[in-house]
């Protein structure tokens, strides 16, 4: 059951008035963490392709040089000769490297300008405010 209490002096909440300079903050910081969760997916999803083509060179460097391989080529898989294919891996590995690194440099920014507002709102609210996850 539900217990009412009321609220010691330390627990109280002096009301703060929100200006609308205040409110745009708190909308950017949740427009950031947003896009900030949203990259930290995309990483996560090309981090785990990045581990998949580490596999597959690995694999390659174990196939007979005669061989046909089956390579991935968008939703498609064409047979190639060993050498294309290999050549064909570092330059997705590298374009998949650049993509890690893009999105990891956003990230970043993404971070650095969500502590910033932090230090901004919790100045001016304190406890009033929850900008934690």
């Amino acid at each position: 059951m539900n217990s009412l209490r009321m609220l010691g002096k330390e627990e109280e909440n002096d009301d703060v008035e929100v200006t609308w300079e205040d409110q745009q903050r708190i909308n950017t910081f949740s427009k950031l963490n947003t896009r900030m969760r949203n990259l930290e997916e995309k990483l996560q999803e090309l981090k785990q392709e990045k581990e998949a083509l580490d596999d597959l060179a690995t694999e390659l460097e174990l196939a007979d040089e005669d061989e046909l391989v089956l390579y991935r080529v968008g939703e498609a898989f064409l047979h190639m000769p060993l050498p294309k294919a290999q050549k064909r891996l570092e330059q997705d590995q590298s374009d998949l490297d650049a993509r890690i690194s893009n999105l990891s440099t956003s990230t970043e920014d993404c971070d650095t300008q969500m502590k910033a507002l932090k230090v901004q709102l919790y100045a001016k609210f304190g406890s009033a405010i929850n900008l934690d996850e």
